[in-house]
């Protein structure tokens, strides 16, 4: 703990940011492009009577119109800058309050125009956009390090002094440098990556050259933005048009909130070490530490989100997350706990009661789950860590107190009664719940309210990464049927083989550890595989012609050669929701090592020519 110093009252607004070091410029008040001007002897005069003070009238200016009455009751240190202030009032809501400033306490600040300060009782080095309103805060300050949530150091800082998120790994075998614009994909290449030490030194190094690492960086609340009822605001930057109240304490933050996508922090809320994505609801007793959102996530109802990113279009309630990488469209309500060292793979739904990764079930420090997409575990199911789910695994309730590794997508997971065996039953969503499949697909296109994508997003759930899983899996399950008969058998023999599917059983090795695994329905889940196969290719096919043939009425005759016939690629990546080639991944990560891609804006820039290119 720090000890308390003693100084004298004409030291007060001195030595924001010591002498040894670089010092980032602040005179915003001729940066603005506004006329800002000392104050008047009359001026000074009306605001001496209305009870304001401060440590030098002359570091004090305005910009016109300013109104001196509108100022009470407040006490000025060091250099403060006003907007202009003409009668009238500002409201949000059933707020209504005149605009002006009214007790409070300020230091080395600017304040925009026609802005409502009440009850402000200590505000230091912030930048306060127009029309704004504070009321009733107990304490705003800037230090001079100040980084808002981003993963760098300032001059003179240790490397022991940055924030890391320990994403996916406990023991933060996985870490990445947040940074304000962080996308899912940029996540997951940082923390699967991890032999290949020159991608993560560049990665640190875009991370660093995004910001300046001088220090006196002041903090800024954007216009319209509304803060009250709060306790303590430190080293935070708020966006435009933000509503903020009753929060408990905010530190070290970057809220991202614009006209189009405003941001809501609510009550009880404590938010320390992180980036609020744009148009984030977040209230009623949520704690977050070490954390990032994307766009349009709702954290409610005593959440807790640490050391994990939180992709876009999301939903968390009433449970915990620690050290998690989770895509996009994920929803998680009720009471489940402990969601620990996951990787997931977006479009999840975690049950109510659902235990991953409790100490009770023996997890290792080290372990982790990795889930493809539409992993959704059953009510009050427990997983024990190292595990991996294909893509569309749906677990029965149960306890899964064993390592599994399921790779056949699309499937029903469940334990035999006596627990000693644990049956996979393949295919099960395309025979029992097709529906809500198709459903799915329009509804996560039809619910994602980003204004910006600035990350595209595959919604269907036949996609080039779950065909090839689909492939794989009737491969699998073919050598399955064969070994079973102890006969070999044509692939076009099973769909004329009457009951032969009661007549075997598919035993299968290494899926779960020292467990037996039964494949239940081999033949069916081998013909729902093949029929949504030949589905897929169809469809796809059918788009393709379609391409050619617009562009065969456009006379692009370059695009439709584009469009004939190429090898069909057998790996594919999920990177934050945005299915991508793995050779064309491969090309992207070159182009970062060799210096050809300089910055995370021109990687995402590459995220969005891979995309054009995905059709």
């Amino acid at each position: 703990m720090e000890e308390i110093k003693r100084g004298g009252l004409e030291d007060i607004s001195k030595d924001f940011v010591p002498e040894e070091f670089q010092q980032i410029e602040q005179d915003y008040p001729s940066r603005s492009g506004r006329a800002y001007r000392s104050l008047n002897s009359g001026q000074i005069e009306v605001l001496v009577k209305n009870n304001n003070k401060a440590e030098s009238w002359d570091r004090i200016r305005v910009n016109e119109p300013f109104d001196p009455r509108l100022v009470r009751n407040c006490e000025f240190q060091g250099a403060v800058s006003i907007g202009g202030l003409s009668p009238g009032f500002l409201s949000y809501h059933d707020l209504r309050l005149p605009v002006g400033l009214d007790n409070c306490t300020i230091c080395s600040s600017h304040i925009g125009n026609n802005v409502v300060l009440r009850n402000v009782h200590y505000m230091s080095h912030y930048i306060i956009g127009d029309e704004v309103i504070l009321f009733n805060i107990d304490e705003m300050i800037t230090t001079n390090h100040a980084k808002f949530g981003n993963g760098i150091i300032k001059e003179g800082e240790g490397e022991d002094l940055r924030i890391w998120l320990e994403v996916g790994n406990e023991n933060g075998g996985r870490s990445i440098l947040p940074f304000a614009g962080m996308l899912p994909a940029d996540a997951w290449l940082w923390s699967q990556f991890r032999d290949d030490r020159d991608l993560l030194e560049r990665f640190k190094e875009m991370t660093d050259h995004q910001f300046d690492n001088r220090r006196g960086s002041y903090g800024r609340i954007g216009d319209r933005t509304v803060i009250k009822h709060s306790r303590i605001i430190k080293d935070v930057l708020v966006g435009s048009h933000c509503y903020i109240k009753g929060v408990n304490k905010l530190k070290n933050l970057t809220i991202q909130s614009s006209p189009e996508e405003p941001c809501q922090v609510g009550e009880g809320v404590e938010l320390v070490n992180g980036i609020v994505g744009y148009g984030n609801r977040i209230f009623y007793g949520v704690k977050a530490v070490r954390f990032l959102t994307g766009r349009n996530v709702q954290l409610k109802y005593g959440a807790r989100l640490i050391n994990s990113f939180l992709g876009a279009n999301s939903t968390v309630s009433c449970c915990e997350i620690l050290n998690n990488l989770i895509f996009p469209f994920h929803e998680q309500h009720h009471n489940n706990s402990f969601l620990i060292a996951t990787t997931l793979l977006g479009q999840s739904n975690i049950a109510a009661g659902v235990t991953i990764g409790s100490n009770h079930n023996s997890r290792a420090a080290d372990g982790e789950i990795i889930a493809g997409r539409g992993f959704w575990p059953g009510l009050n199911s427990s997983l024990k860590h190292n595990s991996r789910f294909a893509s569309f695994t749906l677990l029965a309730q149960g306890q899964y107190p064993w390592e599994m590794d399921i790779p056949l997508p699309f499937s029903l997971v469940s334990m035999s009664p006596d627990n000693s065996t644990i049956r996979i039953l393949p295919g099960y969503w395309f025979k029992y719940n097709l529906y809500a499949l198709e459903r799915n697909s329009r509804k996560f296109a039809k619910r994602d309210r980003r204004k910006v994508k600035e990350q595209n997003i595959e919604f269907d759930y036949l996609a080039p990464d779950t065909a090839e899983e689909l492939l794989a899996g009737l491969e699998l399950l073919y050598r399955g049927i064969r070994q079973a008969l102890g006969r070999e058998i044509e692939p076009e023999e099973l769909e004329a083989e009457s009951g032969l599917e009661g007549k075997i059983e598919v035993l299968m090795e290494g899926m779960v550890h020292k467990r037996r695994v039964i494949i239940k329905k081999p033949v069916q889940g081998y013909l729902l595989y093949r029929m949504m196969l030949e589905f897929y290719g169809a469809r796809e096919l059918k788009k393709a012609v379609e391409r050619n043939l617009k562009e065969d009425a456009k006379g692009d005759t370059a695009g439709a050669v584009r469009q004939q016939y190429r090898p069909p690629r057998r790996d594919w990546n999920n990177i934050g929701g945005q299915v991508i080639a793995e050779e064309e991944l491969a090309g992207i990560l070159t182009g970062v090592k060799k210096k050809l891609i300089n910055s995370w804006p021109e990687l995402h820039s590459a995220y969005l020519k891979a995309w054009k290119e995905y059709p």
